[in-house]
């Protein structure tokens, strides 16, 4: 190995960081655009809360907010640990990483808009936003998928 090449990692070490830096980057994406639209970032957590709770977590005040970042980080670790697990099966996940990291990525965001958050308590929101979703493409296609994958990469590196 060379001394530019990183050290290969274990499974759980992968799994762990790549959770907590996907989880970071998605929920920091997520504030910042909140914030750019005008809104609370606190209510946008409890509107992640929404999806078990319904309407009733906007009036749950931090209990709801952190529910909301918990589920959030729950879903980062799902998605992550998707990944990780199935690269070890598969290797073209790995040898083409970042192009099966966007796809990935895209695949999470569609199963999300399309799957989860139909079957949520959450109401539907607003009407189209070019912006929001060219944002949602971008960090599911980046922060979400190449992100995951690369973790996944370094467990054979």
């Amino acid at each position: 190995m060379t001394a530019l090449a990183p050290d290969r990692i274990g499974i759980g070490r992968a799994i762990l960081t790549g959770w907590l830096a996907v989880g970071t980057v998605d929920i920091l994406d997520a504030i910042l655009m909140t914030l750019w639209r005008g809104g609370a970032p606190f209510r946008m957590l409890q509107g992640i809360a929404s999806g078990l709770l319904g309407r009733a977590s906007f009036e749950g005040g931090t209990a709801t907010m952190l529910l909301g970042l918990g589920l959030h980080y729950f879903i980062a670790f799902a998605v992550v640990t998707t990944y990780i697990v199935a690269s070890q099966r598969f290797d073209l996940l790995i040898r083409r990483w970042a192009w099966c990291g966007i796809a990935y990525g895209l695949g999470v965001w569609a199963f999300m808009k399309f799957v989860v958050i139909p079957l949520s308590a959450i109401r539907p929101g607003g009407g189209f936003n070019l912006v929001g979703l060219i944002n949602q493409l971008l960090i599911h296609a980046f922060g979400v998928g190449v992100l995951s994958a690369w973790f996944a990469r370094q467990t054979r590196e």
